[in-house]
Protein backbone atom coordinates (compact mmCIF):
# COMPACT_ATOMS: atom_id res chain seq x y z
CA UNK A 1 0.00 0.00 0.00
CA UNK A 2 3.09 2.68 0.68
CA UNK A 3 4.40 1.99 -2.69
CA UNK A 4 0.99 2.99 -3.97
CA UNK A 5 0.67 5.68 -1.87
CA UNK A 6 3.98 7.16 -3.22
CA UNK A 7 3.05 6.67 -6.85
CA UNK A 8 -0.17 8.58 -6.21
CA UNK A 9 1.90 11.09 -4.45
CA UNK A 10 4.21 11.38 -7.20
CA UNK A 11 2.02 11.47 -9.83
CA UNK A 12 0.13 13.83 -8.40
CA UNK A 13 3.06 16.25 -8.08
CA UNK A 14 3.78 15.79 -11.59
CA UNK A 15 0.65 16.34 -12.52
CA UNK A 16 0.39 20.17 -10.84
CA UNK A 17 2.14 23.48 -12.41
CA UNK A 18 5.49 22.90 -13.80
CA UNK A 19 6.95 25.30 -11.52
CA UNK A 20 8.89 24.92 -8.52
CA UNK A 21 7.66 23.93 -5.06
CA UNK A 22 6.98 27.31 -3.38
CA UNK A 23 6.64 26.13 0.60
CA UNK A 24 6.73 22.96 2.70
CA UNK A 25 4.91 22.90 6.19
CA UNK A 26 4.28 20.58 9.36
CA UNK A 27 1.59 19.95 11.08
CA UNK A 28 1.06 18.23 14.50
CA UNK A 29 -2.45 17.44 16.23
CA UNK A 30 -5.34 15.19 17.15
CA UNK A 31 -8.32 14.67 17.87
CA UNK A 32 -11.23 11.90 18.24
CA UNK A 33 -8.79 9.59 20.07
CA UNK A 34 -5.94 9.80 17.05
CA UNK A 35 -2.74 12.16 16.80
CA UNK A 36 -1.54 13.28 13.75
CA UNK A 37 1.25 14.62 12.25
CA UNK A 38 1.55 15.71 8.14
CA UNK A 39 4.28 16.95 5.93
CA UNK A 40 3.19 18.95 2.70
CA UNK A 41 4.30 21.18 -0.48
CA UNK A 42 2.60 24.02 -1.49
CA UNK A 43 2.01 25.68 -4.56
CA UNK A 44 0.81 28.98 -4.73
CA UNK A 45 -2.06 30.25 -7.42
CA UNK A 46 -0.59 33.50 -9.33
CA UNK A 47 -4.41 34.68 -8.92
CA UNK A 48 -5.71 36.65 -6.42
CA UNK A 49 -8.76 38.15 -5.83
CA UNK A 50 -10.06 41.65 -3.82
CA UNK A 51 -6.86 43.61 -4.16
CA UNK A 52 -7.28 46.96 -3.79
CA UNK A 53 -7.95 47.04 -0.02
CA UNK A 54 -5.24 45.79 2.62
CA UNK A 55 -6.48 42.55 2.71
CA UNK A 56 -6.69 40.22 -0.61
CA UNK A 57 -7.91 36.53 -1.09
CA UNK A 58 -5.47 33.72 -2.62
CA UNK A 59 -4.52 30.49 -2.14
CA UNK A 60 -2.40 27.73 -3.29
CA UNK A 61 -2.50 24.03 -4.01
CA UNK A 62 -1.56 21.61 -0.88
CA UNK A 63 -0.13 18.00 -1.32
CA UNK A 64 0.36 16.34 1.98
CA UNK A 65 1.68 12.84 3.24
CA UNK A 66 0.88 12.32 7.11
CA UNK A 67 0.23 9.36 9.35
CA UNK A 68 -2.30 8.99 12.22
CA UNK A 69 -1.71 6.93 15.29
CA UNK A 70 -4.94 5.97 16.76
CA UNK A 71 -3.64 3.19 18.97
CA UNK A 72 -3.57 0.04 16.63
CA UNK A 73 -1.15 -0.01 13.24
CA UNK A 74 -0.29 3.56 11.63
CA UNK A 75 -2.91 5.13 9.38
CA UNK A 76 -1.11 6.99 6.42
CA UNK A 77 -2.83 9.78 4.43
CA UNK A 78 -2.26 11.19 1.13
CA UNK A 79 -4.00 14.44 0.13
CA UNK A 80 -4.70 16.86 -2.59
CA UNK A 81 -6.48 20.12 -1.36
CA UNK A 82 -6.67 23.96 -2.73
CA UNK A 83 -6.64 26.49 -0.17
CA UNK A 84 -8.19 29.22 -0.26
CA UNK A 85 -6.36 32.39 2.08
CA UNK A 86 -7.71 35.87 3.35
CA UNK A 87 -4.77 37.78 4.19
CA UNK A 88 -3.83 41.30 5.14
CA UNK A 89 -1.52 43.08 2.50
CA UNK A 90 0.37 45.44 5.16
CA UNK A 91 3.99 45.99 4.28
CA UNK A 92 5.09 44.70 7.72
CA UNK A 93 6.69 41.90 8.40
CA UNK A 94 3.62 40.12 10.03
CA UNK A 95 0.43 39.48 8.71
CA UNK A 96 -2.40 37.76 9.75
CA UNK A 97 -4.73 35.55 7.73
CA UNK A 98 -7.85 33.18 7.91
CA UNK A 99 -8.10 30.43 5.63
CA UNK A 100 -10.97 27.26 4.40
CA UNK A 101 -10.58 24.50 2.70
CA UNK A 102 -11.77 21.20 0.81
CA UNK A 103 -9.71 18.41 -0.76
CA UNK A 104 -9.34 14.66 -0.99
CA UNK A 105 -7.43 12.55 1.08
CA UNK A 106 -7.08 8.12 0.36
CA UNK A 107 -6.28 6.91 3.64
CA UNK A 108 -3.77 3.38 3.47
CA UNK A 109 -6.84 1.60 6.16
CA UNK A 110 -10.26 2.27 7.01
CA UNK A 111 -9.69 1.15 10.71
CA UNK A 112 -8.32 4.29 12.87
CA UNK A 113 -9.26 3.26 16.23
CA UNK A 114 -10.84 -0.04 17.92
CA UNK A 115 -13.91 2.14 17.82
CA UNK A 116 -13.76 4.05 14.76
CA UNK A 117 -13.66 2.60 11.01
CA UNK A 118 -14.45 4.59 7.79
CA UNK A 119 -16.38 2.64 5.04
CA UNK A 120 -13.87 3.73 2.22
CA UNK A 121 -10.52 4.86 1.95
CA UNK A 122 -11.19 8.00 -0.03
CA UNK A 123 -12.36 10.54 2.34
CA UNK A 124 -13.02 14.26 1.65
CA UNK A 125 -11.39 16.85 3.86
CA UNK A 126 -11.94 19.99 4.79
CA UNK A 127 -10.48 23.06 7.10
CA UNK A 128 -10.80 26.11 8.85
CA UNK A 129 -7.41 27.65 10.15
CA UNK A 130 -5.76 31.07 11.28
CA UNK A 131 -2.51 32.25 11.31
CA UNK A 132 0.30 34.73 10.64
CA UNK A 133 2.96 35.07 8.61
CA UNK A 134 6.25 36.59 9.55
CA UNK A 135 9.64 37.33 9.17
CA UNK A 136 11.89 39.84 6.98
CA UNK A 137 9.78 38.40 3.89
CA UNK A 138 7.09 36.93 5.67
CA UNK A 139 8.38 33.59 4.69
CA UNK A 140 7.50 31.78 7.99
CA UNK A 141 3.53 30.89 9.10
CA UNK A 142 2.40 30.17 12.07
CA UNK A 143 -1.46 28.86 12.54
CA UNK A 144 -4.00 26.32 13.64
CA UNK A 145 -6.50 24.63 12.07
CA UNK A 146 -9.74 22.43 12.85
CA UNK A 147 -9.97 19.75 10.26
CA UNK A 148 -13.09 17.36 9.67
CA UNK A 149 -11.85 14.17 7.52
CA UNK A 150 -15.22 11.82 6.22
CA UNK A 151 -16.34 10.72 3.13
CA UNK A 152 -19.79 12.91 3.04
CA UNK A 153 -22.28 10.37 3.53
CA UNK A 154 -21.17 8.30 0.53
CA UNK A 155 -21.21 5.29 2.05
CA UNK A 156 -22.14 4.10 5.74
CA UNK A 157 -20.30 4.60 8.31
CA UNK A 158 -19.42 7.50 8.16
CA UNK A 159 -17.98 8.13 11.31
CA UNK A 160 -15.92 11.02 10.33
CA UNK A 161 -13.08 12.32 12.52
CA UNK A 162 -11.57 16.05 13.71
CA UNK A 163 -8.34 17.30 14.41
CA UNK A 164 -6.60 20.45 16.07
CA UNK A 165 -3.35 20.72 13.98
CA UNK A 166 -0.66 23.19 15.41
CA UNK A 167 1.36 24.06 11.62
CA UNK A 168 4.37 25.13 10.58
CA UNK A 169 5.07 26.28 7.56
CA UNK A 170 8.05 27.97 5.61
CA UNK A 171 7.88 29.87 1.85
CA UNK A 172 10.74 28.62 -0.34
CA UNK A 173 10.59 32.06 -2.53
Amino acid sequence: MIRKITALLALTVCALPAHAVDGVSLELGGGNGADLWRAGAQWNWQRKWFTSGDWHVGGYWEVSLGAWDGGRKTVYDLGLTPVFRLEQRAPSGVAPYAEAAIGLHLLSRQRITGQKEFSTSWQFGDHLGAGIRFGAHRQYDLGLRLQHISNASVKRPNPGINFLLLRFAYELE
